[in-house]
């Protein structure tokens, strides 16, 4: 499943313009920290880590 996701997002023109990224959360429940992955366009990855 992981290659056909990244096919996905490499054909066509729009292909290179999303990145992985990967965020530390807190959770609120038991205080444990837990790794948050998502494909965001390059233009909103700064707005991304203000949260």
């Amino acid at each position: 499943m992981a290659k056909k996701t990244v096919a996905t997002f490499k054909s066509g023109e729009g292909g290179r313009t999303y990145s992985k990224v990967i965020k530390m959360v807190k959770s609120p429940k038991t205080g444990a920290y837990v790794f948050q992955e998502e494909m965001i366009p390059n233009d909103d990855v700064k707005e991304y880590f203000k949260k």
